[in-house]
């Protein structure tokens, strides 16, 4: 077995995490807080993507190192 196991983490996060900042970006949310302008969904959205795209860049310096 030859898998980091951060390559599918990273790319399960970094799709959700999209997915989510889409939705808080471009459609209406009841999520939102402190008069309109904190929304949650776009935000844990963008830390999602942030945390895949990490994961995704450790597997591959790994990979490459490795």
């Amino acid at each position: 077995m030859d898998l980091d196991i951060r390559w599918p983490i990273g790319l399960l996060f970094s799709a959700m995490g999209a997915a989510l900042a889409i939705y808080g970006a471009f459609f209406t949310s009841s999520q939102k807080i402190w008069r309109f302008w904190f929304d949650l969904d776009l935000w844990w959205g963008v830390a999602m993507l942030i945390f895949g795209l990490a994961m995704i860049w450790g597997a591959s310096r790994a990979s490459r190192h490795g």
